[in-house]
């Protein structure tokens, strides 16, 4: 499924991008110029400290007088180039940071408005990782090297202008340097950038192995796959801890060759500023102030090649970011549907993971009002037919209509009023009771609310304190998970589909629950079309028609009473169903 992952956005896109959201910030260009002038001064003034250092030293060398006034030169010198640096860093620092929240936003929204079998097929991992680790690692990035890439880049261009200012021969320095500084830069960032892609491409698939092995708890305790499961999460944690040493490894041989480089600049120094002192063409002040501009560019230098590793990695997570806005979902217009009826059709469907088929001919047909149950082993092809129903899939061979249209090609507004989907995982979502109930109709009235919750029988909810305005999700009141699946069930009603999918929506319900969430699935599915994946067979029972699936396959159909007179395969499920309930 690798090759499904959302894409990695190349340079031009990257830069596309970014100019796009900085020309979205009112006053981005006359903010950056502002910034850049503020830290050109700064850096200026920063250079400006070593060069009245030295003239301090002639100044004690001569004997001279002047010592006082070029103190307080140096101390202005030292206020204007922190306060000066510190407006611009401030000011490229918000603009910045407005820019990543600007993309921020739009990859969460781009990535809510994907069609879900576009996610499904790239793996929530890779999702989950990008929208978390990547956005905190760009923010990261950005937090820590905008300022010191500014404050670097600058005093490293002033003070080799003042260098060359005071004689030419320190030119020989930077030229000497400088190859060594590029062909170091050149191979990090030639080889660097593919190892921090590798290891957040690890950190998604570590990500994905980590929600399957939560997501699956049930099956893998069902199943004893406990440790094949520890097994692929310690393989998917090793691939981020190897992929992170070879990019760490890509940093250390850099910083060896800036070692070498320092070593240079220094030992040039020293030997410039002799030679110039023995000539007669510098003042030893003058080469003091020359050192000191050398000994305080290596800060400068260091900071710019160390936060290469930073800027790589930041860089890397851009990509990725980027990959996922670069490509939004296009608005799917009206098909120009009839009005909703029910009427689903499925045609010869063929689907496939990638590896066999995992469904195979499948054609059913459900009438408006009328329940088809589907039933048979753990990996029949069960979900597989619901998602395709629903549109979380797109079939490889076949159609799937509703009301005479693919479900593929129905816009967003057409779908939500015809079909509804609920799984066996609900989300409860943080925010008071009303706002988790209206987001299935917004207009909703307060007694529309709890109509909904009547008919779903939640006796639970005349026991909450603040009614409707009670807080419910993560941060607040925790609903058990009967009264997760009635608060979605209610959200069905409100919702008022022509259309229900349940794959395994009353799995949780357990014995005491059992009879009031069923009671509240049957509500659900009144008067409307419903494909219900059936997790308990008194479910198939109830159902205008059952369906019995075989590895892909659709072995047998029929009512309930005709298939057990049957005694085929939906014979030997109900025997064994009725014994374990005895």
């Amino acid at each position: 499924m690798s090759d499904l992952r959302f894409p990695l956005a190349d340079f031009a896109q990257v830069r596309r991008e970014v100019g796009r959201q900085i020309s979205a910030v009112p006053g981005a260009r006359a903010q950056a110029l502002v910034s850049v002038l503020l830290l050109s001064l700064g850096a200026g003034a920063n250079v400006a400290i070593p060069w009245q250092l030295g003239r301090i030293v002639d100044l004690v060398i001569q004997e001279g007088t002047g010592l006082l006034t070029a103190g307080v030169w140096l101390v202005l010198a030292a206020v204007a180039g922190a306060v000066l640096s510190a407006l611009g860093f401030f000011l490229v620092s918000r603009l910045s940071e407005r820019i990543i929240a600007s993309l921020r936003e739009e990859m969460v929204g781009t990535a809510l408005g994907l069609p879900v079998h576009r996610v499904e097929d790239a793996g929530s991992g890779d999702l989950v990782s990008r929208s978390t680790d990547d956005v905190s690692q760009l923010s990261s990035a950005v937090t820590e090297t905008v300022p010191i890439l500014s404050s670097s880049l600058f005093t490293i261009l002033a003070t080799a202008v003042a260098l060359v200012s005071l004689n030419l021969q320190f030119l020989l320095i930077l030229v000497v340097v400088a190859p060594i500084y590029f062909f170091a830069a050149r191979r990090y960032l030639r080889i660097a950038p593919g190892r921090y892609a590798a290891e957040r491409a690890s950190m998604a698939d570590r990500a994905r192995r980590l929600l399957e092995a939560i997501h699956g708890r049930h099956t893998v305790r069902a199943y004893r796959m406990e440790a094949r499961m520890h097994e692929n999460i310690r393989q998917a944690s090793q691939a981020v801890v190897d992929n992170g040493f070879s990019a760490r490894l890509s940093m250390i041989t850099l910083q060896v060759w800036m070692s070498v480089a320092e070593f240079l600049i220094l030992a040039g120094g020293l030997i410039v500023g002799f030679l110039t002192v023995r000539d007669g063409a510098l003042t030893v002040g003058a080469v003091t102030a020359a050192m000191l501009m050398l000994i305080r560019l290596r800060g400068p230098l260091m900071m710019f090649m160390r936060v290469l590793d930073t800027v790589q990695s930041g860089y890397a997570s851009l990509t990725r970011i980027v990959g996922v806005v670069i490509d939004p979902p296009a608005a799917v217009p009206d098909s120009g549907a009839p009005a909703k009826v029910g009427e689903v059709v499925m045609d010869q469907v063929s689907f496939s993971y990638g590896s066999g088929w995992a469904v195979r001919d499948v054609s059913l047909r459900i009438r408006p009002g009328e329940t088809v149950a589907l039933v048979g082993a753990s990996g029949a092809g069960k979900t597989t037919v619901a998602a395709l129903l629903a549109g979380l899939r797109i079939p490889d061979a076949g159609t799937v209509t509703i009301d005479g249209v693919e479900v593929s090609s129905l816009s967003d507004a057409e779908r939500v009023a015809r079909l509804a989907m609920i799984s066996q995982d609900v989300h409860v979502f943080s925010g008071t009771l009303r706002e988790d109930l209206t987001l299935a109709r917004p207009e909703a009235t307060d007694e529309e609310l709890i109509d909904a919750l009547r008919r779903v029988r939640a006796d639970w909810f005349p026991e909450l304190a603040e009614g409707l305005d009670t807080e419910v999700g993560a941060r607040g009141h925790q609903l058990d998970p009967v009264a997760a699946q009635q608060l979605a069930l209610a959200r069905i009603l409100l919702l008022d589909p022509k259309v229900v999918v349940m794959d395994e929506a009353t799995a949780e319900s357990g014995s005491a629950g059992a009879g009031d969430l069923e009671a509240a699935a049957e509500e659900a599915t009144r008067d409307r079309a419903a494909l219900v994946v059936a997790h308990r067979l008194d479910q198939a029972a109830r159902a205008d028609q059952v369906l019995v699936m075989e590895e892909g396959l659709i072995v047998e159909s029929g009512t309930h009473a005709e298939l057990v007179a049957r005694g085929g395969r939906y014979t030997d499920l109900w025997t064994a169903w009725a014994r374990g309930r005895a």
